[in-house]
């Protein structure tokens, strides 16, 4: 089997994965699929790994037609085809299609490793609910519309990956300042913070933080990042590189050239060697949640 050299855009992974998910939802092998949409398995196994160098809408509406696709997966698999060729993809909330907070649950799901560096808020995995809605009202002054029974299905779906540890690795590191932000209020921030020491002493996860003081380090340059890892296939070929994404103000960033991601391996392990090891994080966030309670 022929493999193209230029390794796939994100967004064309993101594209195959979703096709080849859906196709085995709809009981179909990757022939029969092929031969139901009058193209070659090869030409199939190529759209599946984001391995093909242009995406057809007419391709991508027939496999649509074959597994019974919903207008909403429909309309983002449609999507994906316009953002397949761009290099770096950045993901603007106000305008996208495709709401920002599905592409990145997509990827997150999908992860063996997720490491998370935060500097002035806590990861959306690790946070609670009265922290989340805190959250939203910060933003209302810019007048987002947000709906609110979703996001909070969106939370729990994203944190169900945390009661399986098969398979999947969270390492968050913290800055100190993102304890240190009362966020909710003093009652909301010590449950919060009691939350996060529970979480810790499962063994699939590590919290630790960055004390006030620290040495410097890259962290500090790169200011906040998730970097995500994916499992090995048996065909290497189909083995996802790392991806990086950046959270802005009005949109994402997600970068997978490997400079990019050899630039946020460094910061990751810079970060590591100046925080608290798991022990003393666990000392200083019950010692937070005290001050909160005084």
């Amino acid at each position: 089997m022929s493999i193209e050299s230029d390794p796939p855009t994100l967004p064309r992974r993101v594209l195959g994965r979703r096709l080849r998910e859906m196709r085995e939802v709809a009981g179909l092998t990757r022939a029969k699929a092929a031969r139901k949409c009058e193209m070659g398995a090869q030409t199939l196994w190529r759209l599946e790994s984001g391995r093909n160098k242009e995406t057809k809408k007419m391709v991508v509406n027939a496999l649509c037609d074959t597994y019974e696709a919903s207008a909403d997966d429909r309309r983002e698999l449609l999507w994906l085809v316009d953002e397949s060729r761009k290099d770096g993809w950045w993901h603007s909330y106000a305008d996208a299609v495709v709401p920002e907070a599905e592409m990145f649950v997509g990827l997150e799901q999908a992860a063996r490793t997720v490491f998370s560096w935060q500097t002035m808020t806590l990861p959306g995995l690790l946070q609670t609910p009265g922290y989340r809605r805190a959250m939203w009202t910060i933003g209302e002054p810019l007048g987002r519309k947000i709906d609110l029974e979703r996001e909070i299905d969106l939370l729990r779906r994203r944190q169900e990956r945390l009661s399986d540890p098969s398979g999947f690795t969270l390492e968050v590191v913290l800055d100190e300042s993102a304890l240190r932000a009362p966020i909710g209020g003093m009652a909301a921030m010590a449950d919060q913070l009691d939350h996060l020491v529970e979480l810790s002493a499962r063994p699939h996860i590590s919290i630790r933080v960055v004390p006030l003081g620290a040495p410097q380090h890259l962290g500090m340059a790169a200011k906040h990042f998730v970097y995500l890892e994916f499992p090995d296939h048996l065909n290497p070929v189909l083995t996802e590189p790392p991806v990086v994404y950046v959270e802005g103000f009005t949109g994402g960033l997600y970068l997978d050239k490997p400079n990019e991601i050899e630039q946020y391996q460094a910061a990751r392990a810079s970060v590591l060697e100046v925080a608290l090891d798991d022990r003393d994080t666990e000392r200083l966030l019950e010692a937070t949640a005290r001050e909160y309670r005084l």
